[in-house]
């Protein structure tokens, strides 16, 4: 089973109460196998040896109260490939956890700060997460919406070295209660590329053409008043 050697950050906006997740690999798909996110919950990135049942069993654990430092604990402690996982988590309220499995293959690790982790393996070395720590961190005053933040410390963490294997996709999963289409679900931003030379430049050109089709609902509110 490939591994899927990537970085990944999570992360809530607590003005609006967006959560999100954003990734990129050298691993076809990378969309369909790392984010999970619910509204009002908090979000999941599962990787290395990446289990997805770590998605959908994390939001359950969340949205019972468990913090997410504990909620990994739980789904690690069971797994018998626990030592080849890689999770990153983070709370509705901004609480965050991440966890590499000491033959996650190196560079290999993550960070934590308020209202983000971000997490890796393969990597070009420990600078692609502090990159990405470091951008998140110094948008947090920027006015940009949480999904732009997290394509921006993609792109820090790339310009870092990135997954020293190179590059192949990159995905975007941001969710909102009553945010997404028609306003029917919590899908706000729900963006993949799931094979390009570029993906991060790919996914940022895909994600400015949503956003001109479907503006920040506070944004479009604003123009309204």
């Amino acid at each position: 089973m490939p591994l899927v050697a990537t970085f990944s950050i999570v992360a809530v906006d607590p003005r609006t109460g967006e959560i999100g997740v954003a990734v990129q690999s050298r691993f076809l798909a990378v969309g369909a196998v790392v984010p999970w996110a619910k509204a009002g919950v908090g979000a999941v990135a599962t990787q290395a040896l990446g289990n997805t049942t770590y998605g959908p069993a994390g939001l359950r654990l969340l949205a019972a109260g468990i913090s997410p430092e504990d909620a990994i604990e739980r789904l690690t402690l069971p797994d018998e490939d626990r030592d080849v996982r890689q999770v990153g988590m983070v709370s509705a309220d901004g609480r965050a956890a991440t966890f590499t499995g000491p033959e996650c293959r190196a560079w290999a690790g993550g960070r934590i700060g308020k209202n983000y982790a971000v997490q890796g393996n393969i990597l070009a070395g420990e600078g692609v997460v502090t990159a990405m720590a470091e951008s998140f961190e110094k948008s947090a005053e920027s006015g940009k919406e949480l999904s732009q933040r997290l394509l921006d410390a993609l792109a820090a963490g790339q310009a870092a070295g990135g997954d020293k294997r190179g590059m192949q996709s990159a995905a975007l999963l941001v969710v909102r209660e009553g945010w997404g289409y028609a306003g029917l679900n919590d899908r706000y931003r729900d963006l993949r590329v799931d094979d390009h030379p570029e993906p991060i430049a790919e996914l940022q050109r895909i994600y400015d053409l949503h956003r001109r089709i479907f503006p920040h609902p506070e944004i479009e509110r604003e123009r309204k008043e």
